[in-house]
């Protein structure tokens, strides 16, 4: 059974990208959500042969990754989008902007789900609208759409909702039956849904993830979802994403985007997210699963043993940890001083809106070796 690991300290020190390159060598990095592990075989093969034959012009206007990525959804997901209804671009934020903008007016109002994502707050802005805040609902223990609040928001004239499925920064997988009353609210108000599944390929077994154009005809008709292989395979530098629908005036909607849109996926990337969408690499996704899975899981010893204070729910997909430090009395943006005393980066918990205060995000997509020694560090500051 194949176990990935992540690759060691030293090696990983050698990356330029932002994780590595943000704070000083003696700074851990746990903020941004790039992981510490090998690429996965195929990607590594597809991008070396593709670097040996110098295949580095512009992205094709036919490509396998339409259908690499509705056979992947079949396998994982039991889901068959139509490969007819699928174009691509750059990333999801950019995906998300060019949708809104044709589902919105100027102006009009886009519901997010705070604590959440926080440059949704901004791509809202970019796509010309304005941001309605309708809070996660803590049940105590989970977190879940306030449906209730929805309805009120949509009843008073929202336009769009930005859903984050699986939702970052909690890893909740929103229940089918929430999906499906969500997609009832908007099909009564005539609201568009544009559902962010970045982190789907991350759920965990048992976790009930469903594609939102999967839950329901309704969900069909008035969803948009925003698919990528960049969050579970670490290709975010390589650029390529998924715009994918399941009705006619949906994607009369996606396919009336400037072709410029699709012309902006990276040929690497589109490279890339082939090979990570193929049955070759299950094998390793399966893998990267379970040594995540066991993450959590030491995460919350660590944190037990460590930070008794802190409050974590173990999450349904991701690498992602949202953590309460309330307790610990370290301020509203604790990260700020695990940062500069501990020497630990943590994304900052009020980014991801005002529910935020008191927490930070903790990427556990490393090795136990460096989840171990940041856990470590963070406790020592307890009593100083």
């Amino acid at each position: 059974m194949l176990q990935v690991k992540a690759l060691p300290l030293a090696e990983l020190r050698e990356r330029t990208s932002e994780k590595w390159r943000e704070y000083p060598a003696d700074v851990l990095p746990l903020f941004v959500a790039e992981t510490d592990f090998p690429l996965a075989p195929a990607i590594t093969a597809a991008l070396q042969r593709a670097v040996e034959i110098g295949d580095t012009g512009y992205m094709a206007s036919r490509t396998p990754l339409a259908q690499a990525f509705s056979d992947f959804a079949s396998r994982r997901y039991g889901w068959e989008p139509d490969p007819a209804r699928i174009r691509s671009t750059a990333d999801v934020s950019m995906g998300i902007v060019e949708i809104l903008r044709r589902v919105t007016q100027p102006g009009e109002r886009v519901v997010v789900t705070p604590p959440v994502y926080p440059p949704f707050y901004d791509l809202v802005a970019e796509a010309g609208a304005e941001v309605e805040r309708v809070p996660l609902r803590d049940t105590g223990t989970r977190w879940e759409l306030d449906l209730d609040g929805i309805r009120a928001v949509f009843e008073d004239g929202a336009t769009a909702i930005l859903l984050c499925n699986p939702h970052n920064p909690t890893g909740t997988v929103h229940g089918r039956d929430s999906l499906t009353a969500l997609a009832e609210l908007a099909d009564e108000f005539g609201v568009a849904v544009v559902s962010d599944e970045i982190h789907a390929p991350l759920a965990q077994p048992g976790s009930g993830f469903t594609p939102f154009l999967a839950v329901s005809d309704v969900a069909q008709r008035v969803g948009y979802a925003l698919v990528s292989a960049s969050k579970a395979f670490n290709l975010a530098g390589l650029k390529c994403a998924l715009m994918v629908t399941a009705d006619d005036e949906t994607s009369a909607v996606v396919r009336g985007l400037p072709v410029e849109v699709e012309w902006r996926t990276g040929q690497f990337g589109l490279l890339a997210a082939v090979a990570a969408f193929s049955e070759e690499s299950d094998e390793w996704l399966d893998g990267l699963l379970r040594t995540l899975d066991e993450n959590r899981l030491l995460l919350e010893d660590l944190l037990a043993a460590h930070l008794p204070g802190a409050r974590y729910r173990i999450p349904d997909a991701g690498y992602l940890a949202w953590i309460d430090l309330t307790a610990l009395e370290w301020g509203d943006n604790p990260a700020r001083r695990i940062l500069k005393d501990a020497k630990v980066a943590l994304h900052f918990g009020p980014a991801f809106g005002a529910e935020g205060a008191g927490h930070v995000r903790l990427n556990f997509g490393t090795s136990p070796e460096i989840l171990t020694e940041a856990i470590e560090r963070i406790a020592s500051l307890v009593g100083r």
